[in-house]
């Protein structure tokens, strides 16, 4: 004869979780309010500390955000580099200058000023993916 088997209910606590990118965000930020939260806000999720330090370095490097809302990269603006023994040119056009566009993502993206911006916008979602 055989005995029936009997199903225990498991609880979530050690199991891996998948948090959502909205989560994650929420979290860092909750954890960047004050003096010494990213340990309490740790506990609070029930996350160990290492993960959401890792958390905090990908949303301070741009990698961890909303993908469906637009966002801003931090842009430098700086002379060209002059080289000493540098011979006197003409004027560059206007058609010749360029923008130099760093991504959160590392990766740098040159465009010409005269490229038109809706054209720039629609391209930057592909030219940012990691």
């Amino acid at each position: 004869m055989i005995s029936p088997i009997e199903v225990l209910p498991a609880d979530d606590l050690g199991r891996r979780r998948d948090w959502s990118d909205e989560e994650k965000i929420r979290i860092v930020e909750e954890s960047l309010q004050g003096f010494r939260q990213g340990s309490a806000t740790a506990r609070r999720y029930g996350l160990s500390r290492s993960l959401l330090t890792t958390w905090r370095q990908e949303y301070r490097s741009g990698l961890l955000r909303l993908s469906t809302s637009p966002s801003f990269v931090p842009l430098t603006i700086s002379p060209p580099a002059t080289a000493s023994c540098e011979v006197a040119s003409a004027p560059r056009s206007e058609d010749d200058r360029t923008i130099k566009i760093g991504l959160p993502n590392g990766r740098w993206l040159t465009i010409p000023t005269s490229l038109d911006p809706a054209v720039l916008a629609r391209l930057l979602p592909f030219l940012d993916a990691s």
